[in-house]
Order: structure tokens, then sequence, then C-alpha cells
């Protein structure tokens, strides 16, 4: 034929009655894409219209062992059929059905007839895909479901893997009907392929097997398939090839391991991996560690037996301050040498806790369950729309949401943070939707909401703009409402208080007799089966494909009576403790302060992926790094704290695990009850040699359920079973007299194991332990949980001491964490590489200090307490033991800092230096010391990820809170201490600048406070040193430039790590408070008559008094 055939018909021999073997003319059409769709005569035949469009068709029948056609090698045909052939698979053989069967898909063309190959047919209803229908060999759609929700064959695969759920009526696929699986695992979400011979051209084929169109899809099933067909088998790897369409015995009709093994027998998939420190910059790190330690020795060897005869007061005070210098820096830099990184992997997690398996047939969440704890105390310093966005984050988190709770603490007790609370819950029905819907990153939506840039970029979705637009009007109307309690509530109250029946009731809760506060659940527990919208007008967005479902939400404020010593934050969260035990006894903790937010949907997850894998039994918390929002771009007072939390919290990892430093920490809920951990590992012996001690026996998961591990262990107090000293009349001396909080114990020690899917797992719990549901919250649990917040609950208990967070510091986080690490248990940096949770912190130089100084006030109350790492038992490691001991004594270093900041000055008043000549010895030990500085610097740079003007910045910060704040913690600590006095702290100011206001403007607001006395005096001083000492030395006869140059030095590295101080002292515009010239004035005037007194003028031969004389 001189034009190219346009339709191709393929010889199916063996399917009708024609020719000498009975063969048919089957047809075919040439696509767009010069593929081949076979076609009927039937097809062909439907429409006469149609038809004339296949008048022009050759016949093409396909070489098989029983047709050999004659073949024209000049046919343009030829070459359409060869090519058709090079992209087919031919199946069959004797006695058996040809076809020529397309590894590819069809490729969508414009025919529109439903019975037609190729033609376009129904979209499925999934949301975001185009894919086709299911459809039979007549080109009819396949229904899987009654309700005739139309879905193609990859998210109908989906669906089977999520729980075998159709996504329009929500209801089982009823398998059985459109695939030949077996009925009794048809739950399990597995599907076997037909085996041959079994129905293939019936309209029971498996559903697996089909190809996009509906066809079935002979190499699909041929691969996957382990039963003869045509010639031989199909090469069937071990594992199989399509590992989502297995079943779980391996049988040939559905595949399986294809080995057989059990769940427990196949390879253990780690959640984490712990990654080392690049050798490259780790080893050399180590090493300049070991020189500098040498080398300070050795330096200050020399200086004991080489005294300056000239000044030994200013030798003496010298050398004592180098040689604590030295001190502190061993105690900063040992626990350093072994930092790690880690990583996790959410795509096991997920496969193990959330996917459908023998254990666990619906694929619910068998993750464990999660409290959160967010805590305030003041709406005025801590404003409530703050609080608010912070809960909203939280109530969106990417977790399971009925394994989701979250605790509000309000110390203060305040109707607006209640009122603001309430608020939150309402829009929190359009907010925690519209983040899943979308995505939504950061789930905090005044953060979301101020994001510069497109906010389109990765949506897919075409309703996002239009979604986005309606949650934005609506969250600016949710700020107005906020932003108007205030005066709404105090209208209320007027007319409230005006009553004489409410006069009484007020007296009453004055005085503390009413015991009305009590925690208020705001959101009720969600039900554990998915929830979805309903696609309405009336709606304001389409949620018709998410889950609605909200986590529980609860408001506490604790009952507060005179007399009584609430013992401030810390007695606040043992209170959460204990009332989230009753009420929903998550296993796990995760607690904020007001202010922080989840930026990390995701974080969550990472954190469970620590204490979920292998040996995660033994951590008792995951710390995350503290981020800040809101700091100037020069970060001037290191308020982002990035050589802490990228440094030394790295390091401490690589040990026995970060300390407990505040918000964004997730506990292990029996670690915080004074448990030890089910194993550990003692350090004995001068060079404290390991020994690992199995602290309590844990009965085998694989033999024995939930309920069975349980059940004996909650009549008798259940906490007995897992401490030896603990004896059933000592519980409620420990815990209170709270059955409902005894019996939680074992419950959340149970639910926190790792799963024991693999004999290496040890202390673990069966698989799918934790699918059910919860029991619904009733009136006698939340009777219950208003008993054990009461103020005498703790009476004579161990609360605060053994049990919860610890009192008696003002920074019992530190304090906490010591005792878990003290009692064997582990920790875990966790740092994801989207920051988890985002803050606040003080910018104001004034308010920062007053931080630093609660943070080295309870430093200090550390070091004279029990909880000195002096007194810690053998399970703490020696390197942990040796942080623990930097954390009591860093502030002591205050002292001598101080001392050595004025001594370049006094070197230059008085002439005098710290050493008697500037020798080679001297100069070289100078230059090696701080070569080996610098180089320390620039590797910690390396290995932890900040920058070096990041490091720069904390050694000023250091220099300027040693000589104020950590002095003053030192004075008060010591007076706490001797004579009894009780340090009272004022919250920090997390109050955020408005829209239009400048976010930086608090950066330039300079508050006087006694804190800056010490830097302004050490700033001053060596200035005016510097001036005195050059003119001296100009004007001397015999100039002494050397020991003017050794003391200039030093005051100029005392001023370079003031710069920033002063800088604060500026303001805005340049603008010096009036207060500091009076300072500088009064100091100006007290050095020349304290100058005067001690070195008087000599008198001359003339009787005059000698002087300076101009040239």
């Amino acid at each position: 034929m001189s034009n190219p055939p346009q339709k191709k018909a393929i010889r199916n021999p063996g399917a009708g009655a024609g020719g000498p073997a009975g063969n048919t003319v089957k047809f075919a059409r040439r696509t767009a894409s010069g593929r081949y769709v076979s076609l009927s005569r039937e097809d062909i035949d439907m429409e006469g219209e149609l038809a004339a469009d296949y008048t022009n068709y050759t016949v093409q029948i396909p070489p098989t062992p029983d047709n050999q056609p004659m073949m024209d090698q000049a046919s343009v045909a030829m070459k359409a059929e060869e090519q058709y052939v090079s992209n087919s698979l031919f199946t069959g053989g004797f006695n058996s059905v040809t076809r020529a069967h397309l590894m590819d898909k069809v490729i969508e063309s414009e025919v529109t007839h439903p019975q037609m190959a190729g033609s376009r047919g129904s979209r499925c209803a999934m949301p975001a895909c185009d894919g086709k229908v299911m459809r039979n060999e007549r080109g009819e759609d396949i229904d899987p479901c009654e309700c005739r929700f139309k879905i193609c064959r990859d998210c109908y695969l989906d669906a089977q893997k999520d729980g075998c759920i159709c996504p329009g009526c929500k209801e089982h696929y009823k398998i059985g009907e459109y695939a030949e699986d077996d009925p009794n695992d048809a739950s399990l979400g597995k599907h076997y392929l037909p085996g041959p011979g079994g129905g293939m051209m019936n309209n029971s084929k498996s559903l697996l097997a089909r190809n996009q169109n509906g066809e079935f899809d002979h190499n699909r099933w041929l691969f996957e398939s382990s039963g003869t067909y045509g010639y031989g088998n199909a090469f069937w790897p071990k594992g199989g090839m399509y590992d989502d369409d297995l079943d779980d015995e391996g049988s040939p009709g559905g595949g399986g391991g294809g080995d057989g093994m059990l769940p427990e027998q196949k390879p253990f998939k780690p959640l984490t991996r712990k990654i080392p420190m690049p050798t490259s910059i780790i080893s050399p790190y180590r090493i300049f560690i070991v020189i500098r330690m040498f080398v300070l020795l050795f330096y200050l060897t020399w200086r004991v037996r080489n005294p300056n005869m000239e000044a030994l007061w200013l030798w003496g005070m010298s050398i004592v301050c180098e040689i604590w210098f030295a001190f502190s820096w061993l105690l900063d830099m040992l626990p350093k040498v072994n930092p790690v990184n880690r990583s996790t992997d959410l795509a096991v997690l997920k496969e193990k806790f959330e996917t459908p398996s023998p254990s666990n047939p619906h694929g619910r969440s068998d993750l464990p369950g999660l409290d959160v704890f967010v805590s305030t105390a003041d709406p005025e310093k801590e404003p409530v729309l703050t609080t608010a966005t912070t809960i909203l984050s939280i109530l969106a988190a990417d977790y399971p949401v009925e394994k989701l709770a979250c605790y509000v603490s309000d110390d203060g007790g305040a109707l607006l943070t209640f009122e603001a609370m309430a608020e939150a819950a309402s829009f929190a029905n359009i907010w925690v939707p519209f983040c899943k819907k979308h995505d939504i990153e950061p789930r905090q939506p005044d953060s979301y909401f101020s994001i510069k840039g497109d906010p389109t970029k990765g949506k897919r979705r075409s309703d996002f703009v239009k979604d986005r637009r309606k949650v934005k009007r609506e969250f600016d109307e949710f700020k107005v409402r906020i932003n108007g309690l205030p005066d709404s509530i105090r209208r209320r109250s007027d007319a409230f208080n005006a009553r004489e029946d409410m006069k009484m009731l007020k007296h009453l809760r004055e005085t503390g007799a009413d015991p009305a506060e009590q925690p208020k659940v705001m959101l009720k527990p969600p039900s554990p089966d998915p929830l979805y919208g309903m696609h309405d007008d009336e709606q304001l967005i389409d949620f018709s494909d998410v889950d609605i479902r909200l986590p529980m939400l609860v408001y506490m404020s604790r009952e507060k009576r005179p007399g009584y010593d609430h013992n401030k934050k810390a007695g606040a969260m043992n209170a959460l403790v204990r009332c989230s035990a009753v009420m929903s006894n998550g296993p796990f903790i995760l607690n904020f302060d007001c202010d922080h937010y989840i930026n990390n949907a995701q974080a969550i997850r990472e954190a469970m992926c620590f204490v979920m894998d292998r040996g995660g039994e033994r951590i008792a918390y995951i710390q995350f790094p503290q981020r800040f929002e809101g700091i100037d771009p020069s970060d001037r007072y290191a308020n982002n704290n990035t050589v802490f939390f990228d440094g030394n919290m790295r390091a401490l990892d690589g040990l026995q695990g970060p300390m407990y430093v505040g918000t964004g920490c997730m506990f292990r809920r029996f670690a915080l009850y004074g448990f030890d951990p089910p194993r550990t590992t003692e350090y004995t012996g001068l060079l404290f040699k390991k020994k690992k001690v199995t602290l309590s026996k844990v009965a085998d998961p694989a033999g024995e359920t939930d309920t069975q591990s349980l059940n004996h262990k909650q009549g008798q107090g259940g906490a007995v079973d897992f401490d030896a000293e603990l004896t059933s009349m000592i519980v409620p001396r420990r815990f209170g007299n709270s059955s409902a909080l005894m019996a939680s114990i074992p419950v959340a020690e149970f639910q926190a194991r790792p799963l024991a899917d693999h004999p290496a797992v040890q202390h673990g719990r069966p698989p799918g332990s934790l699918t059910v549901p919860r029991p619904p919250l009733d009136p006698p649990t939340v009777a219950e949980a208003v008993s054990v917040i009461s103020c005498w609950y703790e009476d004579k208990t161990e609360w605060g001491d053994r049990v919860g967070w610890i009192y008696g510091s003002v920074t019992e986080d530190v304090v906490s964490g010591y005792r878990m690490h003290n009692r064997g248990w582990r920790s875990v940096y966790c740092i994801p590489k989207r920051d988890a949770f985002l803050g606040t912190a003080p910018i104001n130089m004034t308010d920062r200090l007053h931080q630093v100084l609660r943070w080295a006030t309870g430093s200090v109350e550390i070091f004279f307490s029990r909880n000195n790492a002096f007194l810690a038992s053998r399970r703490l490691m020696f390197l942990q033991r040796v942080a623990y001991l930097n954390v009591g004594i860093y502030p002591f270093t205050s002292i001598f800092l101080l001392v050595y900041c004025f001594i370049p000055a006094l070197s230059l008043f008085s002439g005098f230096f710290i050493v008697q000549t500037l020798n080679v010895a001297f100069l070289c030990y100078l230059l090696t010391i701080t070569i080996t500085l610098i180089a320390l610097g620039i590797l910690e740079v390396k290995w932890s990820g900040i920058e070096l003007e990041d490091w720069w910045r904390n050694e000023q910060f250091w220099l300027i809170s040693g000589t104020s704040a950590h002095l003053y913690a030192v004075v008060q600590g010591l007076l706490k201490v001797m004579a009894g006095i009780e340090i009272s702290f004022t919250l920090t100011a997390k109050a955020a600048a408005e829209d239009n206001e400048d976010i930086y403007a608090d950066l330039y607001v300079v508050k006087w406070s006694s804190l800056l006395i010490p830097p302004i005096t050490i700033g001053m001083i060596n200035l005016i040193a510097i001036a005195f000492a050059f003119a001296r030395t100009v004007y001397s006869d015999n100039p002494r430039w050397g020991k003017f140059i050794g003391g200039g030095f030093f005051s100029f590295w005392v001023l370079a790590h003031l710069y920033p101080f002063a800088k604060g002292l500026m303001g805005r515009r340049g603008k010096t408070p009036t207060i500091v010239f009076v300072w500088s004035g009064l100091i100006s005037i007290t050095i020349s008559l304290l100058w005067v007194a001690i070195s008087p003028p000599e008198a001359s031969a003339g009787g005059r008094s000698a002087g300076f004389q101009f040239p």
C-alpha cells in the first residue's frame, strides 16, 4: 500500500472458527503517539459514523509456532508491525491463545465511545488525580464499591493499603465481588493474583492485574505470578517485585515474601541512625584540645616559677585568675570531645506503626499517645494572642488526632486567658483542617500569614488560593476578637460584680476558699475513626476529603490557697502531669512555653523515632534546640545562643545525652515518675569501667497482650513491680492517694515501649497493642482530675522531691534532667532539618541580663545543693558528670573575670605588667595559646555548623554577662544559702510588636538596672587607663613602650568584648543616657584623687612640684 496504514488488525488464533486453525481477525488502531490499541469487530460496528474511520486497515498476524505468514519486507505496514512487536510482549503457545500486549500504558486519545479502546472514559474522583477509572473488556466502568465511587487502579491500590476503605462512602470494599481473593484475608488489605485458567477473561479478574484502561495486564500478571503460562515460568525474585501487592504467606497465588519469613525473622529496619563527625574535623579538634591543655600547664608552671618581683600583688592576682580560667576552660572543653549527629527515617516509622499488617488489619495508628503541656501565668506579660496561636499550632500537628491531647496551665487563673482559649478552640475548626488539606507549614497562623514570598509555591490543589483567602479573613476576625476581650470582660465584670449575691462569691474566691478552679475540657476527645467534612454551599471551605477531627484541649487552673507553697512553674507542671495522667495518660509529654510554637509539623514524629527504636526504652527525654524569631540580624546579645544549642548540646548527645533546658522537650512519663530505666550502665573504679545492669524484669511481650501484662499490676498499685524498694504501703507516700493515678502508671510504662517486632528489641510491646480506642471521658474521671490538682494533694508526698519536676531551684529544668541522668536514663538531641519549634527571646539588653541572672542563680543553687555532680551516682558517665559540674561552677568564674578585667587598667596606671619583662618565653606561650584558641574556634564552627560571627558574639556576651549577671547571681545564691533570703524573679516580657511597628524597637531601649554598673565601670576605667598610660609614656624621659603595649593590648581585649554593651547604651540614634556621663565623671574624679593619694607628685629642687612639660 502506498499510504501508511492507519489501523491494523492482529490475528488471534484459537478464539473463533475461521481458517484452518479457527483463527479470527482482531483489529487495532494507531494512536497519536504511534502505539497500537487492540479493537474487536464489534467495537467498530457499534456506530456507522465511527466505522467509516476504519475502512482502510491491514491485517497482520504475529508469527507464532503454529502460524508463519509470508513477510513482505518492503511493506510500510511491516515496518509499523516491527515497531509494534518491539514494544509488545507475546504470550501463549500450542493450544493456547496468542495475544500481543503493550508494555506501556495506552496513551489517551480523542475517541469518546465508551466501548472503544483508547476512549477517554470516566475520570477518577479522587482529589488531584486525573487518571481513568478501571474498566472491563467491554469498556464499561468498574465500580469496586456499591456507592459507585469512581476510582482509578492506582488510587484503588492506595485505598487497599490504607485499610481497604472506599474514599466515597468510607465503608470497607467488598473485595470478593471483583477479585479472586480469600474472603478471610480481605480485611488485611492483601489481595492475591488469579492463577492460570482461573477465569482470565471473565468479569472477576483481579483488579490488581489490570492496566489503566481496565484491561487485563498480562505483563504484570506474568511477573507477579509463579504459575506456568505459555512457554515456561516467569522469574520470581526473592522478596517479591511489587511488595505492595504481595501477601504474607509467600504462596504462588499471592506472592508474599517469597522466602516465607515471619515478621520477627525479617531484617530489622532502624528508625534512627547516629552519624559521627567527620574524622578530618573531629580528630584535629581533639588534638588541639590536648595541645592547648599541655601548653596551659607549661605556661602556668612557668608563671608560678617566674614571679614579677616588682609587683607581686599584680602577679598574684593574675596567676590566680589564670589558673581558674584554665580549670574552667577544661570543664567546658572535655565534654565536647565526642559530638554526634543523628537522623531519622519517617518512612519506616509510618511503615511500622501506620501500615496495615496482620496485627493491625485496619491500618490504625499504633503510635503511643502524647500529652502537650503549655504553661502561662500572666496575660499582661504573656499576651493571650501568642498563647492562642501556640495552641493552634499544637492542634494542627501532624500526629494521629486520637493520640494527641493539649493541656493549658493558666497559673494566673485569668478569665482573659480562659476566653482566649475558647476562641482558639473555635477557630481551630477552620484552621486545623485547612492545614491538613493543603499541607501548611508553619502551622501557626500568625507566622504563616506573615511569610514573605509566593504562598502558592508547592501547592497543587486548585482551590488553595480561595481557601487561603477565606482563612486569612477568618484569622483577622479572630485577632480582633482576641484583642477586644479585655474591654468585653471588663464590661461584663462590672455588671457581674454589681449584683449583691455575687459579692460573697467574689470574697470566697479572693480568700481561696472557693474550689471553682478545675480543668475544663474545651475540645472533647475525638472519635477513633476519621470524620470527614461535608461538601455544602453553606460551608466556608470544602473539607469533604479532610479529616476534621480535633485533638482534645483542656484548660487547667490549679487551686491556690493562702498558706500553701505552690512552687511556681514546677508546681504547675506537676499538676499537669497528674491531671493528664487521669484524663488521657499519654506515655509521653511535650512541654512548651506559651511563646513557643510548632514550626515543623513532623517534629513530633521525629522524636518518636528515637523512643520507638531499638534501645528507646532507655531514653528519658528528647531535647530539641531552642530557636527564636524576632532577633536582630546581628544578634547583638547572643540571644540565639547557637554556640550552646548547636555546640555544647550536640557534644553532650555523644555522651549520656543533652541536658534538659526547658521548653521543647519530650519526656517519657514513666521517667518523670522517678523510676529507673529497665537497664543501664554503671561506671566504677578510677578508670570508670563500664558494667551493664538490668534493673527491672519486664515480661516477654511476645507471650502476653496489653491486658495480660497490666491486669495483675493495676490491682496492687501497679508501680510496685518497677521498683524493688517500693511497697504497696509506700506508694501513696510517693504518688498520693489517687487510685486512678496509681492505675495509670503501668499503662503508661507499657505503652511507651518500642515495638517487639524483632528479637533484637528488648523490653518491647506486641505490635498492634495501641490500636484499641481509648475509653471516653466521663464525669468521674474529670472529678478525679480536679482532686489531683488541689493544693493539698502533694502534702507528705515525694512530688517535687523525687517525682515530677524537682522543686527548690529557679532552674528546675536542669535539676530534673540531672536526676534522670543520675538514675541511669539517657537523653537524645533531635535537630530536624526544618526547625522544630520557634519562640521569642528578649532583645533588650537589660531584659537579656535579667534572664541570664535567673539561669546563673539557679546554677549557684545547684552547686550548694545535693544535686551537685560531685555527689552523683555511679550511673552518671564521667564526662557527663564534668558537664554537670560546669553547670554549677561557671557563675563563680565571674569573680575572677571581674578582677582580670581590671588588671590591664591597674597595669597601665602603675606602670607594671603581670610579667617582669616581655621575654621570648612569655611571647611564645602567648602566641601558642592564641593560635590554639583560634584553631579550636574554627574547628568548632565547622563541626557544629554555626557561623564564626555567632561564635564571636557568644564570646563577647560571655564577658558582658560574666561581669554583671553572673556576679550578682553568686551574691544572691550565697545570700540564699547562708541567710535564707529568698529570691524572686519576674516573668520575662514576651509582648511582640504590632504589624506596623518596628519589631526591633525594644533593642534600642535603655532600661536602667544595677546590672549595668560593673560593665560601665570596667569600660570607663580601661579607657581612662589607656589614655593616662599613653600620655605618661609619651612625656616620660625614659619611655617604657613594652609595658604600655602589653597593658594596652589586654585593655583593648576587654574593650572589644564590651563593644555590644557600649553600642546598646547608645540607643537608636547614638543618644547616650545622662547616667553614663554621671558615672564617667564620677569614676574619673575618683580615680584621679585615688592616684594622687597613692603616688603624690614629688617636689623639685626649686620647691616647685614636677609636672608634664610640653615641648
